[in-house]
């Protein structure tokens, strides 16, 4: 499967608690009127972490109802156990789920070196119904997939490639010269994207899509197109908001979405709301990037 391009890791809208699957529907009606590749569903944008098996399950069925032919839906099934990952990916694939995205074990950190993780992973892409990718964010889960690791397990049939939100390019680039070219790395971090997409990424899956869909979708088409100097002039007026991204985590990117029209809404605890303090800055960001012409109009 062909996964160039910027897609938008959702989120989940919850009200009194409880999942609001109608919200979510709804923002994907909104983000379909921009040019995204696809959607991660059941991402760490997702506070996937904090939901039941229950409600994965409804997401992933709401998701894959609400998004269109020719829009790749990847489901996050990564969990603790290699067994218990298997299942949800059987599952994410009956709700119709287009790719699978699977996160490193971390409860286990110090045991979750090289031999571990290449176990790991090809057990489950042998038994799962659809294309894997590897998913390293140590800043989550403390474990960073060693390079050869990745080299590995690039030649398995069922594993499509990788996202690494690390926002480490000595990493990525390691990386890129151990695998195929048809191993898709895909970059989590926007304020690495345009080196990323230089060094072979072949797109995204960004928290700032969430709330900045259209300067996101801009910079991989400029980087694509050949427009180098214009791309890294779009990296540079990201960074701002890119950096506030990471630092507000998925309280700020409800935020942002709240101030673009969108259902953003509450996260669920044990996470805590944003303050008045950074839900300012937040829209001072947004601002920014309309001022510089990145964003058509501050409402989506």
């Amino acid at each position: 499967m062909n996964l160039a391009g910027i897609a938008s890791p959702l989120t989940t809208p919850f009200v009194d608690g409880r999942v609001a699957l109608d919200l979510l529907a709804a923002n994907l009606a909104r983000y379909q009127r921009h040019r995204l590749a696809g959607y991660l569903v059941l991402g760490s944008t997702g506070e996937a972490a904090l939901l039941s098996s229950e409600e994965r399950i409804a997401i992933l069925r709401a998701a894959r109802a609400a998004i269109p032919p020719g829009r790749a839906m990847i489901a996050g099934v990564g969990l603790e156990g290699t067994d218990a990952t298997i299942r949800l990916a059987v599952a994410a694939a009956e709700c119709g789920a287009d790719a699978l995205l699977v996160v490193t074990p971390s409860y286990f950190r110090a045991q979750m070196g090289e031999a571990a993780l290449v176990r790991h992973f090809t057990a489950v892409a042998d038994a799962a119904p659809r294309p894997v990718l590897l998913y390293n964010v140590p800043k989550f889960t403390g474990v960073v997939i060693p390079p050869a690791a990745v080299a590995q397990v690039a030649s398995h049939p069922n594993i499509a490639g990788l996202k690494d939100s690390s926002g480490d390019l000595g990493w990525l680039l390691s990386v890129l010269a151990l695998v195929p070219r048809s191993f898709q790395v895909l970059c989590g971090a926007a304020n690495v994207l345009q080196p990323a997409l230089a060094a072979g990424a072949v797109g995204g899956i960004l928290a700032l899509a969430d709330v900045a869909p259209e300067p996101c979708v801009a910079l991989f088409e400029l980087q694509r197109a050949g427009r180098t100097d214009d791309a890294l002039a779009l990296q540079k007026h990201l960074l701002p908001a890119a950096l506030l991204v990471g630092k507000l985590g998925v309280a700020g990117i409800k935020a942002g979405m709240d101030e673009r029209g969108l259902a953003g809404g509450p996260v669920r605890p044990p996470l805590l709301p944003l303050g008045d303090g950074d839900r300012a800055a937040m829209r001072e960001c947004l601002l920014a990037l309309a001022a510089q012409g990145d964003l058509d109009a501050i409402a989506l």
